[in-house]
């Protein structure tokens, strides 16, 4: 009992350790906008970059492994064709919206599900939700840092309750963590479903949102941030495995 009563407390630290990630890169990004000089284009596209790298480690290293585990190839393809086509959906009625929270929601859209699988994780007591916590918290922070810009930039709204807004997701982190862990660990089938589905639905979202927007002509930096930022969620992931073994 007590070392449930462990695994609870930490799926909680981490996942509120992870959620806060949002809200410390829209700091950032206001810092920045108070200094336009040292926030350049190649600095924001570099950012968005490191961002899609990471999001690219999650998949390639959490997700898609762990998901994999114990389904058959139809029901791979199923959930992976699903979550790609629920991003999609998703972007197209933000697109007709026009909405300047469109990356927000696209950062929820990937956040929720992967801390359903955290604490799910952790009821399991696998070591991926380790993984997924330092991961999860990487991927935070640059599309906090970019969220803040497009709803700050786009929109009416100041920085500051732009801010409050991401402070108040929050606790979204631990309440899908701690239904992950009494809900959905006891389905292992259906979790592994949902991990392979936020994969595909992240791969779609690196392609359409991420991954146009980081070219800049005659810069070489934004791509190296990619690479940089799957090298992060490589070593990060590397040291927690070395750590549980």
């Amino acid at each position: 009992m007590d070392l449930e009563a462990s695994s609870f407390g930490t799926m909680m630290l981490l996942t509120a350790m992870a959620a806060a990630a949002m809200p410390v890169g829209g700091w950032l990004a206001m810092i920045g906008s108070l200094r336009p000089g040292w926030l350049d284009e190649e600095l924001r596209h570099t950012i968005l970059a490191f961002g899609g790298g990471v999001l690219l480690a999650a998949i390639a290293l959490v997700l898609i492994p762990e998901g994999a585990e114990g389904l058959s190839s139809w029901k791979i393809g199923m959930w992976f064709v699903a979550g790609g086509t629920g991003f999609m959906m998703l972007d197209i009625w933000l697109a007709k919206r026009r909405t300047p929270a469109s990356q927000m929601a696209a950062m929820l859209a990937d956040f929720l599900p992967e801390s359903l699988a955290m604490g799910a994780a952790f009821a399991q007591g696998h070591a991926s939700g380790f993984s997924l916590a330092l991961l999860i918290a990487l991927q935070n922070l640059p599309e906090g840092f970019n969220a803040f810009r497009e709803m700050a930039g786009r929109s009416r709204v100041r920085g500051r309750r732009v801010l409050i807004v991401m402070a108040c997701m929050v606790p979204l982190g631990p309440i899908m963590g701690w239904l992950g862990m009494s809900w959905l660990a006891p389905h292992p089938e259906l979790l592994h479903g949902i991990m392979i589905f936020a994969a595909g639905g992240i791969l779609y979202a690196i392609f359409q949102d991420i991954a146009p927007q980081v070219k800049l002509a005659r810069h070489w930096g934004p791509p190296m941030g990619a690479v940089a930022g799957f090298l992060v969620g490589l070593l990060g992931n590397l040291w927690i495995e070395g750590a549980a073994i």
